[in-house]
């Protein structure tokens, strides 16, 4: 599954999805890519999930947005050590979803082998849903894909000068 697109919304449905799976009893997995810095209402809501005996991974592998880094090659060793992890959760079979969120950054920064990561789609066990969000998906990645979304923008409070706001941004 893929979610892209340049409205707001990508990472929202993908953890929707997760949420989906864990009343149905499945195991489901987060690695995020990008975001790191921001602590995130889906964040800390997820840390405090093994308290409730709810079985959902997440790994925040990302060092913030690139546009603002000091480093980028930091970031191309997160993304690469966040793919490795990502890669040996889909691999094991053991997480019914797993979701790359904001993946496809790493495919225009140079970060990832695109084709790295379409064989571990191809080969995956069968029974695990792998879920990509991020803008500007790659045309092998859709055509890959057994469902795609894209999400538009028609209006946005930040047109109007309103931040990001903690709790429906964050």
């Amino acid at each position: 599954m893929v979610y892209t697109g340049h409205g707001k919304g990508k990472t929202t449905a993908a953890f929707g999805l997760v949420f989906r799976a864990l009343g149905h009893g499945w195991k489901p997995a987060i690695v995020q890519f990008i975001k790191g810095k921001w602590k995130t209402g889906e964040r800390t809501f997820a840390e405090s999930l093994p308290a409730r005996n709810i079985d959902l991974t997440i790994f925040v592998m990302g060092l913030g947005f690139t546009w603002e880094s000091d480093d980028i090659s930091r970031d191309r060793r997160a993304a690469q050590e966040a793919w490795q992890t990502a890669a040996a959760l889909i691999a094991s079979g053991e997480h019914e979803v797993v979701v790359l969120d904001e993946i496809t950054y790493c495919f225009h920064y140079g970060f990832l082998e695109l084709q790295s990561v379409l064989e571990a789609l191809r080969t995956r066990p069968s029974h695990v849903h792998v879920v990509v969000t991020g803008r500007d998906a790659p045309q092998e990645l859709i055509e890959m894909a057994e469902l795609v979304t894209e999400m538009r923008p028609v209006k946005h409070p930040y047109e109007q000068g309103i931040p990001a706001q903690v709790g429906v941004d964050f």
